[in-house]
Parts: C-alpha cells; structure tokens; sequence
C-alpha cells in the first residue's frame, strides 16, 4: 500500500512540474519573442533594445542561489508558489510600463519575471529529488518536456495578443500575468515527500569543494554553453530576421520550431543517456550547436532560420538534460541547495552577459559575427567534455 501512494504521489507531483514548466516555459518565449521588439520601439539608445531581455536573465541569476536555500528550509512548493507571484507582479508592471511608454518599468517587470525563472529553474531539480536513482535522468527530460506547450503556444501567443489592444503588445503582458497566476494555483497540488520542512542534519563539504570537482566543472560548463550561446542568438533572432525584411509571423514560426527543438526530444533524452552514456550525449549536444552556427554562416533566408534555430534547440536540450544530470552525481544530499543553487547562478549571469551583448554585437558585426563568436565557447566545452571521457576512462556513461 506504502508502494502504491509513493507510485501515486510520484506520478502527481511529475503531472503538476511539467504542467508548470509548460507554462513557464510559455511565459519566458512570450517574453523573448517580443521584449526585444518592445525595447527596440521603447528604447532611445537601439543598441539596448535587448537590454529588457538581459534584465529578465539577470534577475534568474540573482534569484538562483536564494531560490536554491529558500526551498531548503521553506520546501519546494512554497518557493516555487512564490516564484509565480513575482511573475504575475512582473507581468503587470511591464503592461503598466508598455501602456505609459517607460522603458524603465519594462526592464522592471523584465527582472521579477527572471526571478519567476530564477525559481522555477529548479523544477528539474524537484522532479531529480522525487525520483529513483536510476530514474533520474528521465525524471529530469520529461520535466522539460512540459515545456512543448511554451514552444507550440509562446510565438503564437505573441501573435494573436501583439494588437489585441492599444499601445502594441500590452495585452500580451496581461496575459502572462493570468499564465502565472495559473501556475500559482497548480503548484498548491505539488507534495514532494520530505521537501516541506528540510533540515540538514549535517553541513557538509564547503562549496568550494563541490564545485572545483573536474565533473561539476564539466557539469556547470556544458549546461552553461547550451544556455549561453542558445541564449546569445535566440535574443538577437527577432532583430535579425526584421533586419532581413521577415515579418513578425516568420520570426514567430522560426521560434516555435526552435522551441519545439529545446523540448520535444526530452521524451527520449532521458534514455538516450541511459543507454549510451551522458558524455556521449554532451558531445552531441556541442556538435548541433557547431551545427547552428555553421548552417546560420551560410545564408539569411527563412529555411536557413528555421535549420539555425532547430538545431540551436535540440543542442540546448542535450546539453541541459546532460549537463543537469552530471550535477546530481557530484552532490551529497545536504549540498543539493548550495550545488544546485550555485550552478542555476553561473549560467544565469552568463546569460545576462549574452542578453545584453547580444544586441550590441549584432548592431557592430551582425548576424555573422555574433555566430562566429559563438565558436570559440562551444569548442572549449567539446574539449572539457572530451577529456572527463577520456579522464573517467569510461566512468562517465
């Protein structure tokens, strides 16, 4: 009977997180599909069009290791429940910040909503916690799979809400304040056993051990290149294709795909890294993200976008499922929230980097330049990853 509950309760909690990490995930699309837009229309300086952008993946960052402990000591549905509250308040003030014309207000709302990210970031991890051993992996992929209904509904989303009312794009922000506030009311259902009153018994090694470890530095690393360079060309895509005289619709098709390729091989990431191994699927990951860059190098038509931009997604999903995976191994139980905390931080604070550059680099060196620039990061972490293979000779499966 013990069995059936646990089996029940699993089952529930796995329903509600790849629930709300689809919505999340919608709210976050939404985000990046328009905000650059909205900044370029709202900001005086257009090299900070994307500035709203990098205020949203900074207040991840900023949210990261707070998030991490708060959930330690308060459980994951309280943090996660709060994390969608300043959703819902960043939501409502970059529609107040739209409708007055505040560039300021936007990049306000921008940065609650990053920490509504910063919080539902650990999600993946949750799901990790409330699995077997040896379901981790899968347990961690079909999270994040939840996040199909942000790549189908997220570009669409911004679509049907851009003219709805007056000025551009407010309504879309109203809306995702009511997605927030839909998660808000899911995650009441979520019962992750033991997480509501955690204490550790124990301090454990000092966080300088954890993290100057050869897997967690890999670990960190190719969960940071996926979401860094992911992150540094997704942002500018919108301006580009504008750029290159595509409509807002053909921008929109192109990021539902993309996003389409960052969660619909979580169905199968899971067991691909149980069979084959996750230094193997890490490798693969690097290699579609040489791929994007080497495809988008090529040409600026609407299927060059679209081949970019898929590859670009399927490339974070191995990259993040693998690299989020690596991390569980290198971790005690009472080092989880530090460990954990502490990796969502690092790649956080590179995607703020890459937010902001992100606009610069294409104002300065265009689309080309920002993918050359890409290289170099994905080629140390092929060279990271190759040498733990080599290093663990084999332990790393």
């Amino acid at each position: 009977m013990f069995n059936l509950i646990s089996a029940v309760r699993r089952h529930r909690n796995m329903l509600v997180l790849a629930a709300t990490q689809g919505l999340l995930t919608l709210n976050n699309i939404t985000l990046i599909a328009m905000t650059g837009l909205v900044g370029l229309d709202l900001a005086e300086n257009k090299a900070l069009a994307t500035l709203p952008i990098a205020t949203f993946v900074a207040g991840g960052a900023l949210a990261a290791l707070p998030a991490a402990l708060f959930m330690q000591k308060r459980g994951r549905r309280t943090g996660f429940r709060l994390g969608a509250l300043l959703g819902l308040c960043g939501n409502l003030i970059a529609m107040l910040g739209v409708f007055q014309r505040e560039f300021f207000l936007v990049c306000l709302g921008s940065l609650l909503c990053g920490i509504y990210n910063g919080f539902g970031q650990q999600y993946r991890f949750a799901a990790a916690d409330a699995a077997p051993e040896a379901m981790k992996s899968r347990a961690i992929s079909l999270t994040l799979a939840g996040g199909i209904l942000g790549g189908v509904l997220g570009p669409e989303l911004g679509k049907w809400t851009r003219s709805l009312m007056e000025p551009m794009f407010v309504a879309s922000y109203g809306l995702l304040g009511l997605i927030s506030l839909l998660a808000w009311l899911l995650l009441g259902g979520l019962e992750i056993p033991g997480s509501a009153a955690q204490r550790e018994q124990t301090p454990g090694r000092p966080l300088w051990r954890i993290v100057t470890q050869p897997v967690y530095l890999v670990a960190v690393l190719a969960a940071t290149t996926g979401y860094g360079v992911m992150n540094l060309l997704m942002s500018a895509t919108p301006l580009v294709m504008l750029s290159c005289n595509h409509s807002f619709g053909d921008s929109a098709f192109v990021l539902e795909w993309h996003v389409l390729g960052m969660f619909v091989p979580s169905f199968f990431t899971g067991s691909l890294i149980h069979r084959f191994g996750v230094g193997r699927i890490l490798l693969l990951g690097i290699v579609l993200m040489l791929g994007c860059s080497a495809v988008a190098l090529s040409g600026k038509s609407l299927s060059h976008f679209w081949w970019a931009l898929l590859l670009l997604g399927v490339g974070w999903n191995f990259l993040y499922i693998g690299g989020t995976t690596l991390l569980t191994t290198t971790c005690r139980p009472e080092e989880k929230a530090h460990a954990q905390g502490f990796n969502d931080f690092f790649i956080f604070a590179v995607q703020t980097v890459t937010a902001l550059s992100s606009g610069m680099i294409v104002n300065d060196s265009g689309w080309d330049g920002l993918n050359r620039g890409a290289l170099p990061a994905c080629l140390v972490a092929l060279l990271a990853i190759a040498w733990l293979q080599w290093r663990e000779h084999g332990k790393v499966r």
